[in-house]
């Protein structure tokens, strides 16, 4: 009867022991299961979207290039450094093919839109890429295009990535915008140990800033210890006059609360940043979107931002250019989808971080030079 009992207590002991010094991580993990991943699976899933992109993943085949080809870009707002970084990458791919391109500037207001669609139709082109605006938005004028049989792909035009089953626009050239989130959050659960106090920025004026916000405010609510503070909606086109007015009043009301800020772009922390430095207060900065060059520069200096989920903004104006010569060619968009890459102090050293962006070394421009020129 003794010798049980003291057995017991000293098995309570050990374990007690073992939770302090190298099993607390597994328990913390275990009461993060609630509905979504474990704090393991979560760190496996980070991991994965931090390694090296070596290899092309993308479209072998193809129709050969069109030329003589007249094009209309629609850019929602060219201060953007996402919309500017793929248009970049655009004209690069359309003057491998002799194409001529026409770069319109909405500068992010509705009359900018409308303006620089009439604009576009005007010119009658033979197709009309369409970077950064909401196209389900834009639909009753979008149509008028499909009407006279130009065909229209975009860039983040919506929350569904890829081949495109309504609407004018056939092919929507972006990251899964569920899976940017997703890792985004995930980097916030991981690296603050499933504590962390977040506030989410995002505009309300587009569908996939809205759900690229939900979906991250999802991951957060999942975890037991993680603390949803807010997610604010701030217009992108306004973010230079808006935040740091709205960083200094979230600081003075959530207080050390505020650990962690997530962003559907990287721009929200351009202005954000100085405040945090003029408090002295170290917030800890995830955007779900672009890769900036700001961003980047953040990041390798540590300071303040240390992730984003950047999109590879030069590979995707080649992709655009690729998508819209297969229709131009009679065929169907090839709808490749990117999977989603997280920039970290770790790894921005390769796939272009030392000039600032993420570029891929999966040699894009080659296969896309191959496909064309068949």
């Amino acid at each position: 009867m003794g010798k049980m009992p003291y057995r017991a207590l000293l098995l309570y002991l050990l374990t007690f022991v073992y939770l302090i010094e190298g099993g607390a991580l597994f328990a913390m993990e275990q009461s993060c299961k609630k509905r979504g991943a474990t704090l393991v699976e979560m760190r496996q899933i980070v991991e994965k979207a931090g390694e090296r992109v070596s290899k092309w993943d993308g479209p072998t085949s193809g129709p050969i290039g069109q030329h003589g080809i007249k094009i209309a870009v629609v850019c929602e707002d060219l201060r953007n450094g996402g919309v500017l970084g793929v248009a970049r990458g655009l004209g690069e791919a359309a003057d491998v093919l002799g194409w001529h391109i026409k770069m319109i500037d909405a500068r992010g207001t509705l009359n900018g839109r409308k303006n620089a669609l009439d604009a576009a139709l005007l010119m009658k082109p033979d197709g009309l890429i369409l970077l950064g605006s909401d196209a389900r938005t834009l639909e009753s004028r979008l149509v008028e295009f499909k009407k006279k049989g130009i065909p229209v792909v975009g860039w983040h035009v919506g929350p569904i990535a890829g081949k495109l089953s309504s609407g004018s626009v056939a092919m929507n050239v972006s990251t899964d915008p569920f899976q940017v989130a997703r890792v985004t959050a995930m980097k916030a659960v991981v690296e603050s140990h499933g504590k962390a106090g977040v506030i989410i920025f995002t505009d309300s004026n587009f569908e996939i800033a809205m759900s690229k916000a939900n979906e991250m405010a999802k991951i957060i609510q999942e975890c037991p210890k993680c603390t949803l503070l807010e997610i604010r909606r701030v217009p992108i086109s306004q973010s230079a006059q808006l935040m740091p007015k709205i960083t200094r009043e979230l600081l003075s009301h959530y207080g050390t609360r505020w650990t962690y800020a997530l962003a559907i772009n990287d721009i929200y922390f351009d202005y954000a940043a100085p405040e945090f430095t003029k408090t002295g207060r170290d917030i800890h900065l995830f955007s779900a979107g672009d890769g900036s060059p700001a961003a980047f520069m953040r990041i390798q200096a540590g300071t303040f931002q240390y992730a984003t989920v950047a999109e590879p903004l030069n590979l995707q104006g080649w992709q655009l250019v690729d998508e819209l010569n297969r229709l131009l060619s009679g065929r169907s968009v090839s709808g490749y989808v990117i999977p989603p890459h997280l920039v970290t102090p770790s790894n921005i050293a390769y796939d272009g971080g030392i000039r600032m962006e993420f570029d891929p070394d999966n040699e894009y421009r080659k296969f896309y030079h191959h496909i064309w020129k068949r």
